[in-house]
């Protein structure tokens, strides 16, 4: 990308979206998944736990099981969640849960 190219984000509006309830309790599930696919990628590349975050030498305090996670940090996966169910239903997709056999 050019320097004097300014990136301008441009995400989809999903303020007007309501989810069902069920998909609403679904975004913690989301949201740990997020973490654990986050944390995966990190190890893969050699990050690890770490008091105080060190990119230089690969540490990360979040390095810990979703349960662990200061609450900011889950919340940002929990918006991360929210944020995708609202766009799929803006796409016009719907997700069901399927009954056990």
């Amino acid at each position: 990308m050019e320097k004097d190219r300014q990136y301008i984000p441009r995400p989809v509006n999903t303020e007007h979206v309501q989810l069902p309830e069920d998909l609403i309790s679904l975004t913690e599930k989301i949201a740990e998944n997020i973490h654990n696919v986050w944390a995966y990628g990190r190890m893969q590349e050699g990050w690890r736990w770490g008091e105080v975050r060190d990119d230089r030498n690969k540490l990360t305090p979040c390095m810990v099981p979703y349960e662990e996670l200061p609450e900011n940090e889950k919340e940002y996966d929990r918006r991360t969640a929210m944020e995708s169910l609202k766009l799929i239903t803006v796409l016009g997709y719907t997700i069901e849960k399927k009954e056990k056999d």
